[in-house]
């Protein structure tokens, strides 16, 4: 496996916490706080923070002073997206807390950090684990993250809200009803058209079933959770399929018809750890198990390379993913015209070096963003199709740098498409991709 040092260069895994499960209601369902906690701020846009560049040597004295003011310089990852108002919210963990901030001019500025749980936990935010931050049309905005628990690879998938513009967020609730100290872990969230919440995630409770009854179970399984009050409540866990790769990202997103669609990495007939997607019937109905690409990587181990997903108003699956098969081995690009039941030929866009894609529509625009190590420096590299994957331009590279980076992602405005990135101990990046 020519190729196996170059992507396990960019693979991070780590574990481990303690978490205050939700209240459980008559019905099953997850019952969040009513009254939202958190230190106060200013509202947005009178607590600004200059994004001016800071000397590295300070940076790095700050952000091992436990008693120093949170900073996302100090936060191995981010994540990000846009309101409808145009205003970019992101998310970032240090010290054993969430932060959010958000900017009204595109990142040059932002509000000061507001912590999302008052009390501190452990919490996964490295690699292709990151805390996670979803707004609504209505200006609510969501959180989700996986607490790290004390046991190996184990862990709850934690949510939070605030209802008043990010001056406040909710204390945390657990959403796995299921309270075991195992893996639950590498959560996913996407927003529904009229403010449904679906979460979902990887989760070893079927793997611990198997262990009691001397059985043997391939990898993981995927389950979710979803609310249609906003957060307030969320419906039993179920289960949309078992046997899925164990410590890779998911990705999630919401189709046309307003139904939710999911893809992850799985652990197919003899050992064959290739994508899968499953599209809803509808918010309580998963929908029939769909292959996304034939690489026929067979690996007895954990590839820490989850696939990416967008999908177009049009209703055009864009997806990507990263492969080392015997035959196909890089980073690929397929779409699909048929709810994700068919993909077309996979392009195979990254060669030696390259992972953790990521893909966003825009209309007809479609935009693919990876990682590469040439040795000395970590490049973020682009390519770009006007009508709808058929054909793409050259690979460009578009930053880089020659300290350690934080995986790239696309969010876009409803416009314009931007770069998302963080690298080691230096400010967020938002750049617009022309």
């Amino acid at each position: 496996m020519k190729s196996l040092i170059s992507f396990l260069f960019f693979a991070t895994l780590t574990v481990s916490g303690c978490a205050n499960d939700a209240t459980v209601r008559d019905d099953g369902s997850a019952a969040i706080a009513q009254e939202p906690t958190g230190a106060a701020v200013k509202p947005a846009g009178d607590a600004k923070q200059a994004h001016g560049h800071h000397h590295a040597e300070e940076i790095k004295g700050a952000c091992a002073d436990a008693g120093a003011l949170p900073a996302n310089q100090c936060a191995e990852t981010i994540s990000a997206a846009f309101d409808g108002k145009g205003v970019l919210w992101i998310a970032w963990a240090n010290n054993g807390r969430v932060y959010v901030q958000s900017s009204d001019d595109k990142g040059l500025s932002f509000t000061a950090p507001v912590p999302v749980n008052s009390a501190a936990e452990k919490i996964e935010a490295k690699g292709e684990y990151r805390p996670k931050i979803k707004p609504d049309a209505k200006g609510n905005i969501y959180l989700t993250w996986t607490q790290k628990l004390e046991a190996k690879h184990s862990g709850h998938i934690r949510f939070s809200r605030s209802t008043d513009g990010g001056r406040h967020f909710s204390a945390p609730v657990t959403v796995n009803d299921n309270p075991d100290i195992i893996s639950h872990r590498f959560d996913s969230m996407a927003i529904g058209k009229n403010g449904e919440i679906f979460i979902a995630w990887l989760d070893a409770r079927d793997v611990e079933e198997a262990k009691k009854a001397g059985k043997k179970f391939e990898g993981s399984s995927l389950y979710y959770s979803w609310s249609d009050d906003g957060g307030q409540h969320f419906y039993p866990n179920k289960r949309i399929a078992t046997h899925t790769c164990q410590c890779c990202r998911l990705d999630t997103a919401i189709a046309p018809d307003n139904t939710p669609v999911v893809t992850w990495r799985h652990v197919f007939e003899g050992g064959i750890r290739d994508h899968a997607l499953v599209k809803f019937v509808d918010w309580k109905t998963p929908g029939d198990t769909h292959r996304v690409g034939r690489d026929d990587w067979k690996i007895d181990a954990c590839p820490h390379h989850g696939p990416g997903l967008s999908i177009s108003d049009s209703g055009i699956y864009h997806t990507v993913w990263f492969s080392n098969s015997a035959t196909n081995q890089g980073l690929f690009y397929a779409y699909s015209t048929d709810a994700g039941r068919h993909f077309s030929k996979p392009v195979n866009f990254g060669k030696e070096g390259a992972g953790h894609p990521h893909v966003l529509a825009v209309g007809a625009r479609v935009n693919v963003v990876w990682q590469e190590f040439d040795g000395t420096n970590n490049i973020i590299k682009l390519i770009k199709s006007g009508d709808n994957g058929k054909s793409w331009s050259k690979p460009e590279a578009i930053a880089q740098t020659a300290k350690t980076g934080d995986q790239p992602f696309l969010v876009s405005d409803g416009q314009k498409i931007y770069l998302s990135w963080k690298t080691q101990q230096q400010d967020y990046q938002l750049r617009p991709i022309e």
